[in-house]
């Protein structure tokens, strides 16, 4: 595919990061790493859209509603589904999971997670910390697969 026949330009792109609000003070970090690598790419921060959800499970709807719309090059979701002493969180996160792989292949938009399930998060100080810089690690890896994923999306509408 050559993607130098397109017209693409980061910086004209619109962007959606949609993120939980449960443990919003880790999720966020991914949101910090996200905006800061995509800038080095050349999108414009300015759009980048940040839309808060309840928790993971609301973030699949979101993502289809913001695909549908036809303004976003691409939709990114964060959270941090943490066992809570019952099976849910495996549920929860695979859920999640499938229903944003299924809104990218119904609207042809591509839609991106850093849904993390670890199976061993405590509340205290050392988790929080190790989990909030995992999290810039994450929307680093978050941006990169966003922009690939747009650019290569950009390309092949262009054929």
């Amino acid at each position: 595919m050559n993607q130098s026949s397109t017209n693409f330009t980061p910086a004209t792109q619109r962007i959606a990061f949609l993120h939980a609000s449960w443990h919003e003070d880790i999720v966020l970090n991914c949101l910090d790493g996200f905006k800061k690598e995509l800038t080095a790419r050349g999108y414009d921060a300015a759009l980048i859209d940040v839309i808060p959800v309840p928790g993971a499970y609301e973030i699949p709807l979101q993502a289809k509603l913001l695909a549908k719309s036809g303004q976003y090059a691409a939709i990114a979701g964060s959270a941090l589904v943490v066992d809570g002493g019952i099976y849910r969180h495996d549920f929860v996160a695979q859920t999640v999971c499938s229903a944003l792989m299924q809104v990218q292949l119904e609207t042809e938009i591509p839609v991106l997670t850093a849904v993390l399930t670890p199976h061993n998060f405590h509340e205290h100080d050392e988790h929080k910390d190790y989990f909030s810089r995992h999290f810039v690690k994450k929307g680093v890896e978050l941006a990169n697969a966003c922009d690939q994923a747009v650019r290569l999306t950009a390309a092949a509408k262009a054929l």
